[in-house]
């Protein structure tokens, strides 16, 4: 194994040929793109083919693709591991850089990863990590040198490529896939002060890092998360809607067991199933208002099926203690992933959603393909799923009444619920990952061939070079002054990452840690793994 300047480059996969050179700033909107007006790209070729299949231009091409997780069990890893084996199953040279996590905790597919980087985990949520800094044309070095570079919802890791992409006298095409909501994160989990802050510098950043010239699309979840990328600075042209898919094999009504349901509801009671992350920020405390509220409705029986966990114990136990007072009506099952998960889904009766930060939400689509209607809270992703009064209901956030008498109406009337069960069903079996990566397949091909467009237009407006001395001066900038304000400019970066590092990461770290005590001594290695984080990146430099 070998480690430099805080990677981990024990599963990289080596090799790769340079690519052209980037090519000037994208054409005026509806010139070089063709979009939709409401900024869906569009799903038919030049020549009326419908898109419906996958690009054989995109095969052999070299994609370096950067996600924040992977391997831990969130909508984030699943969603990028789908695409990762779309992608390699249709031959594409695809390297995957992420966050090392726990590999001894859960069994994924860990050597889909080329590259682990090395970072600190969170208190809120020890699965993710905060990267270290790193240096992009190191992990170039030991990949490739890619025609596209593939964000994942883009926070430490893909902040850091695309800062040091800015760099680059020849960047790479960059494409996008927002699928955090930071901001909205930070909004709960930060006392007022540090709240205000980490939103201010968030929305700064992001409205910096998108607006690049060598980012061509940015995928959005809902119609929400593109009034947020709007208003920090987001170029309209470049935002297109995705959505998710679902596995509807995995998940299917036909996995629902008797025997699990017994041992939820032993006495036959509803079934109640929330899955979920367990975290403050997931709307846990309202999700325990309703079930106290149930509890106290007269000859309704139930049971809560809450599926999820944290590897922190003190936000596993301050979620749980949320249901204190329901303690007998509640069931914690921990994490479930696969078959397991499968059959938890498909043992409820009504699928209850209650947070308010989710930019897609997938869990209420499996649910879906499970054969459960759905109750959300009208806000984030979960809008644009749940069909209002056709497959589930769709409640103000605050309304805690609403919620109730829609929890109770489809529990006491199985005639409605079988209804609502058969349409959740129908619109997930048109939702699969096929469909949603192969469109992402279309878009990638797009963007490389925009950027060779853009490459030949630049050559042809090329001016000849008249005499020895211009032959000379033009030599001596491409071969030495140019590389060297590159150089300048990626050590610039590294700088730039490290500051924040100390007025942002740092104190959302400390703050977590005093918040939700962890097992790692944080507070007493400070000085010790700081220091490694300084060397890591002089070493680098």
């Amino acid at each position: 194994m070998t480690v430099d300047g805080g990677i981990d480059y024990s599963l990289v996969d080596g090799g790769g040929e340079a690519r052209d050179r980037f090519g000037e700033a994208r054409d005026r909107f509806g010139e070089a793109r063709d979009r939709l007006p409401d900024g869906e790209a569009r799903d038919r070729l030049p020549d009326g083919e419908a898109r419906d299949r996958f690009p054989d231009a995109l095969r052999g091409k070299r994609i370096l693709l950067a996600t924040e997780s992977l391997g831990p069990v969130n909508g984030v890893s699943r969603t990028t591991l789908s695409l990762v084996e779309y992608l390699r199953s249709h031959g594409v040279d695809l390297a995957v850089v992420a966050p090392k996590f726990d590999e001894n905790r859960v069994k994924a597919r860990v050597s889909l990863a080329n590259i682990r980087l090395h970072g600190q985990p969170l208190p809120y949520n020890p699965d993710l990590t905060v990267a270290h800094p790193f240096r992009y044309d190191r992990v170039c070095t030991r990949t490739f040198k890619p025609d596209l570079v593939y964000l994942a919802s883009p926070a430490s890791v893909g902040f850091q490529f695309l800062l040091q992409i800015r760099q680059l006298q020849d960047p790479p095409v960059v494409v996008c896939n927002f699928q955090t909501d930071l901001s909205a994160y930070s909004e709960i989990l930060f006392p007022p002060v540090m709240e205000k802050f980490a939103v201010w510098l968030l929305g700064v950043v992001q409205g910096f890092l998108f607006s690049h010239r060598s980012v061509y699309t940015i995928f959005y979840p809902s119609g929400g998360i593109r009034q947020y990328l709007e208003k920090v600075g987001a170029p309209q042209s470049k935002l297109v809607k995705l959505g998710r898919g679902v596995d509807t094999v995995l998940f299917n009504p036909t996995r629902r067991s008797d025997e699990y349901r017994r041992q939820i509801a032993p006495n036959g009671e509803t079934i109640l199933v929330c899955i979920c992350r367990l975290a403050p920020e997931k709307g846990f405390d309202f999700l325990a208002r309703v079930a106290a509220r149930l509890a106290e409705t007269p000859d309704f029986a139930f049971k809560l099926l809450i599926v999820g966990g944290n590897r922190n114990p003190s936000v596993e136990q301050e979620v749980q203690g949320y249901f204190d007072k329901v303690q007998d009506k509640v069931v914690f099952a921990g994490f479930k992933s696969g078959i397991s998960l499968a059959e938890a889904y498909a043992c409820g009766d009504l699928f209850l959603h209650c947070s308010v930060t989710e930019t897609f939400g997938l869990v209420v689509l499996e649910a879906m393909a499970s054969g459960m209607p759905v109750i959300a809270r009208d806000q984030g992703g979960p809008s644009e799923i749940v069909r209002d009064n056709e497959t589930g209901y769709l409640i103000a956030p605050q309304d805690l009444d609403g919620f109730v008498d829609k929890t109770l109406l489809l529990c006491r009337d199985p005639q409605l619920r079988a209804t609502m069960a058969t349409a959740a069903r129908a619109q997930a079996e048109d939702t699969t990952w096929d469909k949603i990566n192969q469109r992402v397949a279309w878009t990638l091909i797009d963007g490389i061939e925009w950027q060779q467009q853009q490459l030949e237009s630049r050559r042809q407006r090329r001016r000849p070079i008249k005499n020895w001395l211009e032959a000379r001066y033009m030599h001596a900038k491409m071969v030495f002054l140019l590389p060297l304000i590159q150089i300048f400019r990626l050590h610039a970066a590294i700088g730039i990452v490290c500051v924040f590092w100390l007025i942002a990461v740092l104190p959302l770290i400390i703050h977590g840690n005093s918040a939700f005590p962890v097992s790692w001594k944080f507070a007493q290695d400070y000085r010790l793994w700081f220091g490694q984080v300084q060397k890591s990146s002089i070493k680098q430099a």
